[in-house]
């Protein structure tokens, strides 16, 4: 008989480097999913942790090895304490996205830090990871995976809208699931209010108080990615290729630059969310950014709707929790509607702890 609960532990760092998401949750399934998060918590990555994690594009593979050895065992002991803490005691496996070093999707490459088999056998758990290799094997871009989960588990929403280090977007069309990286957020906005000291722009206080340089944002908007047509992806190598540059070259004030950039965020996304009507979910740390929601709902015909805190910052986590899920039951986790697969296939690696 197929088992139909599932207690699992879900981990998550994402490419705004924040920290590190953890939730222990229950799935169980009959005809349709559901769900409870049990506990939820960040670990904030150590300045010296930030600083190696968001120079892992410049590293070479022989040094990325040895940062993946280092990080799978920082994993394993933030899980250890979340588990501690908790007091957990039942679980079936830990489902874990790791954290991505290279994702070069068109030269078939990708690399997740985080998924060396030390992260099992310290833990003496299953771990399930390393969602996205398959995927490019298979000719896909190994993103977005989060679709699966909006499908099974968010259905009553047209369109679930990530607002993290990129924006994302998932809906359905014609029966199939579509999802892409729609623009940078929280990578860019972060970048520069950082160099005034601040981990993020509180509220979105800063750039409101900026001033739209027409000229950079028209050069934003007419990025090359922006007219490409899913399946399609970002990374912070673009980012650093192509946005970067562009805004630095205008020399302008820091409260200009955010402003300017919420703007752009905002165009972009009022260009997918054109269905009247609709509801779409909004999740990630931008939604705590008031000035960028606010310009968001200014442009777009969609009702936007922010749930619980739980839902908004740890979703992610608990989708990487759900596809974890579905690989144990070998059931299809990767869309090809979304990545650009061959063919929809059960992604990731299991590992067995040794001792």
């Amino acid at each position: 008989m197929t088992k139909i609960t599932y207690r699992v532990i879900g981990v998550m760092s994402g490419t705004s480097l924040d920290g590190i998401d953890l939730i222990y949750a229950t799935y169980e399934v009959d005809n349709t999913w559901d769900f409870k998060i049990h506990y939820a918590e960040t670990i904030r990555y150590s300045i010296e942790w930030k600083t190696v994690l968001s120079g892992l594009v410049n590293q070479s593979i022989v040094q990325l090895h040895t940062v993946d050895l280092e990080y799978s065992e920082h994993l394993a002991t933030v899980i250890a304490v979340f588990v501690e803490k908790y007091k957990i005691k039942e679980i079936d496996f830990i489902a874990s996205h790791g954290h991505t070093a290279l994702h070069q999707p068109d030269e078939g490459m990708t690399y997740q830090i985080g998924n060396r088999q030390i992260l099992a056998d310290i833990l003496k758990e299953k771990v399930i990871c390393d969602f996205r290799v398959q995927d490019v094997e298979l000719g896909g871009q190994g993103a977005p995976l989060v679709p699966i989960g909006d499908r099974l588990l968010f259905s009553e929403y047209e369109y679930c809208l990530n607002l993290g280090g990129f924006a994302n977007i998932s809906f359905e069309s014609n029966t199939e699931r579509i999802a892409y990286d729609i623009c940078p957020v929280n990578i860019v906005l972060n970048h520069y209010v950082s160099k005034l000291g601040f981990d993020y722009d509180d509220k979105g206080e800063l750039a409101s108080t900026g001033t739209i340089n027409q000229d950079l944002l028209f050069q934003l908007n007419t990025l090359q990615y922006y007219n490409e047509n899913p399946p399609k992806s970002l990374g912070l190598e673009w980012v650093n290729k192509n946005v970067f540059p562009l805004i630095d070259k205008f020399k302008l004030l820091t409260p200009d630059i955010l402003r300017t950039y919420v703007e752009h965020i905002a165009i972009q996304i009022s260009k997918v969310l054109q269905k009247e009507d609709s509801k779409v979910l909004i999740t990630g740390g931008g939604v705590f950014n008031d000035f960028l929601i606010y310009k968001t709902q200014w442009f777009s015909k969609s009702e936007i709707v922010i749930p619980e805190n739980e839902i908004i910052e740890f979703k992610e986590a608990l989708i990487f929790g759900l596809l974890g899920v579905l690989k144990e039951r070998n059931e299809v986790n990767c869309l090809k509607s979304v990545t650009g697969a061959k063919r929809n296939h059960s992604s990731g690696k299991i590992l067995i702890p040794k001792n």
